[in-house]
């Protein structure tokens, strides 16, 4: 694929890193960290986020971290911790009445996990998919509160922004919503993302899999300092996301805050040394 051409140093808040054979297996395509960084320099991208695939039930998330952290030494990738927890997001009576019981297992992820990735400096954030990994314990949210890192949260249509603004949004740590909050392509759970951004201070969204020009253009123009470039890598290239963004009718500044100021503002390691 060419290298796009653009005039903007672009900062990438959402990437994942399959780090070895078995992540590979789960979803089905190998991407290299040198692979990776090949298609973001394709796109212009300076440096991006980078957080390990999903793993096999029953498995937690401690190897691939530091596999994951370890593969972004010397490379423009910045490390992200994936977090997992025993209780269900499921707002009905079952998903209730399980997290009165929830109690984590060896493979859950502790607060004293977090305070271990938080104080490593190979680590420059976290990032949580409770659709699929479930949701950390009350002590384990409490502690990302205490060091104030940000949060990638995958959000969508089994876990609605209503629901992370009940569950993470008082926490007090930055919360990153993928996907504007509607993976995969709810528009509806799109713009409810957006009326959030009034209401809290600690939220912001990312574009990964955003295809819908109004409502980006809503988003980089009424709230310019909230949004933040994510292209969703390796499922689509970090081409396809730059130019969702570089075709949109909005004015230059509202897009280089989301390609450069604003994410390097909520994950600062973005912005250092970067050329």
């Amino acid at each position: 694929m060419l290298e796009l051409e653009h005039r903007f140093r672009v900062f990438d808040i959402h990437t994942r890193l399959d780090p070895d054979e078995e992540a590979v297996a789960v979803h089905g395509r190998d991407i290299s960290p040198e692979r990776l960084e090949r298609e973001m320099h394709q796109a212009g991208v300076v440096r991006a986020a980078a957080s390990p695939g999903r793993t096999p039930a029953g498995e937690g998330y401690l190897r691939a971290n530091n596999a994951v952290a370890r593969l972004s030494v010397d490379r423009p990738l910045l490390s992200f911790a994936r977090l997992n927890g025993p209780r269900s997001v499921s707002r009905g009576i079952s998903g209730r009445v399980r997290n009165l019981t929830a109690r984590p297992d060896s493979y859950h992820t502790t607060a004293a996990d977090v305070e271990q990735y938080a104080y490593d400096d190979r680590y420059h954030g976290f990032t949580l998919a409770p659709a699929v990994d479930g949701l950390p314990t009350e002590e384990v949210l409490d502690t990302l509160g205490a060091v104030d890192d940000p949060v990638l949260v995958h959000g969508g249509t089994q876990f609605s922004p209503d629901t992370v603004a009940e569950t993470l949004l008082d926490q007090g740590f930055p919360v990153v919503l993928t996907s504007f909050g509607g993976h995969p392509l709810d528009r509806g759970l799109m713009w409810d993302s957006l009326d959030l951004l009034g209401t809290s201070d600690n939220l912001y969204l990312d574009t990964a899999f955003v295809t819908y020009r109004d409502v980006l253009e809503t988003g980089l123009l009424e709230h310019p300092d909230r949004i933040l470039f994510g292209s969703g890598a390796p499922a689509v290239h970090p081409n396809v996301g730059v130019m969702e963004m570089l075709t949109l009718n909005v004015p230059e500044d509202a897009m280089r805050r989301a390609f450069t100021k604003n994410p390097s503002r909520v994950v600062p390691g973005l912005d250092s040394g970067s050329t």
